[in-house]
């Protein structure tokens, strides 16, 4: 019976040299891709597809949520947990390995390629947080780190593996023109809690919320967004496709308010808010439209099926009227 192996597959260069240099020694691999609100399999999976090799792809949204809140190794420059994420999802790797008669897990991390979670001793350490010191291999960086037993005991020889460190990418595109890999997917568009518009208002989301829902965490992707109050916020459609977007996105408690006559944006109120926070809604919605500023202009609020017209006059500018989050 050969030799099996789970890939921890992104879809990046990284990974796919990874998953290269294995299979090139007669493993049997097999991709395996995490996705949550915050990071998606899509790159993934066309990779995995163009490679030929298995892939399959796991949810684990309510499991990182639960890591998220209070990460034991803290947060990176934003809300991203990079240490805890890598450990949480090795742990939920090395379960389905034990499930699935693998041999060993592996992944294309290299030493010191990003400063937070791929240092030498970080990487030794999140192997042994995840119980998995002795079958976890870094291939690209193998030959800095402790052997393991798929080394040890001959199911991969490490004298085939490598030694690569740092950030630079020579050696990678060196790597992806001796195995005849043209094109690979851009690094760009990875993890949105890295991003720091994204983590405010996740952050603002925790605080006034800790009843989320999934959908919650959805609605911050899109549009502008304010607080009115500690209990209400809105979401500014800033185009007619965000606009589209919410529209889709809205359920019957949410208030969804439009200007009538005149282009701009959709307003979409989270649970409805109460009548005050409605009527700033309004307001808002007024200031993000074409309506001309020194009359009345009609305003319709949509809420549990019901539709309520307003007449208001837009105000200062919303910023002054909530804050932006």
């Amino acid at each position: 019976m050969g030799t099996k192996a789970i890939l921890l597959f992104s879809g990046g260069l990284d990974s796919i040299l990874a998953s290269r240099v294995i299979v090139n020694q007669g493993v049997e691999v097999s991709g395996l891709t995490f996705e949550t609100p915050f990071f998606g399999a899509a790159r993934a999976k066309a990779t995995a597809l163009q490679l030929g090799i298995p892939h399959s792809v796991m949810n684990i949204t309510q499991a990182h949520l639960d890591m998220l809140q209070a990460p034991r190794h803290g947060y990176g420059k934003n809300m991203n947990p990079c240490i805890d994420c890598k450990i949480l999802m090795l742990k939920i790797a090395g379960q389905l390995m034990e499930e699935a008669g693998a041999d060993f897990l592996f992944t294309g991390e290299v030493v010191g390629q990003r400063p937070m979670s791929q240092g030498k001793q970080t990487l030794i350490m999140i192997a042994k947080n995840a119980g998995l010191s002795d079958r976890l291999l870094r291939p690209l960086s193998a030959k800095l780190l402790p052997e393991t037993e798929p080394e040890r005991t001959g199911k991969v020889d490490r004298n085939l593996l490598l030694d690569l460190q740092g950030r630079g990418r020579k050696r990678q595109i060196e790597m992806a023109g001796y195995f005849g890999i043209s094109s690979w997917p851009s690094p760009a568009g990875g993890c949105l809690l890295t991003d720091p518009i994204f983590s405010r208002r996740l952050r603002d989301l925790f605080a006034h919320h800790p009843d989320y829902r999934i959908r919650d965490i959805e609605l911050l992707k899109t549009g502008r967004h304010l607080r009115l109050n500690d209990a209400t916020k809105v979401v500014v459609g800033r185009n007619a496709g965000e606009n589209d977007l919410l529209e889709s996105m809205a359920e019957p408690e949410d208030a969804l308010i439009r200007v009538n006559d005149s282009p701009g944006a959709t307003v979409l109120v989270p649970a409805g808010g109460d009548e005050a926070a409605r009527a700033l809604a309004c307001r808002i919605c007024v200031r993000y439209s074409d309506a001309p500023r020194d009359r009345e202009v009609s305003v319709t609020s949509l809420q549990n099926g019901n539709s309520s017209s307003f007449k208001t006059i837009s105000l200062a500018p919303a910023d002054s009227q909530a804050l932006t989050i």
